[in-house]
């Protein structure tokens, strides 16, 4: 059948799918636009599954600070020309609004919008974080995104108040990339296998039994809680202090936090 122009623009103005897919979908349809726009959905959700498992290096992460409520979301996509688009900008920007309004929960509700998106700009799109914090009392908010990118991004949540502080230690964790707060938050089986993973090594099996338990521990100490545990590491605004030691000055408390980095 031949679909009427003003028909097209409807359907393309509800959908904003490209003009061929949607007019060879009323033409399927018969110039049923219900019908027409549930065809449109299927074949932007078929594209989307094929899409999926692309990687999604590029993107935006971004975050909010609304007086008590903290929120961080990253969206992936593949390509630096999608991350610039207008309408993946706006895509990201509804997710932080809706994780906001109702938690990480929301990016459930978005999947049909995320699936057509995926289907107009024709790479995959995902959802790579979502975070909500809320500060209770004698707690404050800190947020950081790098710039220019914006591919990684911070927020923590701390017992104290000191903005400018918080700020350069949601900073420091955007670069250092701790995985624990504190040393008694690593499990237990993420440490017996960094151990094993050490006693097993040629440096500590070409030592005498007796000093091996020993090295051992001063390994740990100095490659992993070093590296991996945020209050262990060295602050990276003064390498003569550990960021435990600075937040203490500071007359901070880290409570939690959350890094998404699309790409490290």
């Amino acid at each position: 059948m031949s679909v009427p122009a003003s028909l097209v623009k409807e359907l393309r103005d509800q959908t904003g799918a490209g003009m061929m897919d949607v007019k060879r979908a009323l033409e399927e349809a018969e110039g049923d636009l219900d019908a027409a726009r549930r065809l449109l959905r299927e074949r932007g959700m078929a594209k989307a599954a094929k899409r999926a498992g692309r990687a999604t290096s590029e993107g935006l992460v971004v975050t909010t600070i609304s007086g008590h409520l903290g929120t961080l979301v990253a969206v992936g996509c593949e390509t630096e020309p999608v991350a610039k688009n207008a309408e993946f900008v706006g895509f990201v920007e509804a997710t932080l609004e809706a994780v906001e309004g109702d938690g990480p929960e929301a990016t459930a509700g978005l999947e049909d919008v995320r699936a057509q998106l995926v289907g107009k700009l024709g790479e995959n799109v995902e959802f790579r974080a979502a975070t909500r914090m809320e500060a209770g009392d004698g707690e404050s908010l800190a947020e950081y995104v790098h710039p220019p990118a914006n591919k990684i991004g911070v927020l923590v949540r701390l017992r104290g108040e000191n903005p400018v502080e918080a700020r350069r230690l949601a900073m420091h964790i955007s670069f250092a990339a701790p995985r624990f707060v504190r040393r008694e938050g690593v499990p237990n089986d993420v440490l017996a296998e960094e151990r094993t993973v050490y006693e097993r090594s040629d440096e500590v099996q070409s030592k005498p039994e007796q000093v091996r338990d020993k090295i051992v521990d001063g390994m740990l100490q100095k490659r992993f809680f070093a590296e991996q545990v945020l209050l262990e590491q060295v602050w990276i605004h003064d390498t003569s202090l550990t960021v435990g030691k600075a937040l203490a000055e500071a007359g901070l408390e880290v409570i939690e936090f959350e890094r998404a980095a699309l790409a490290d």
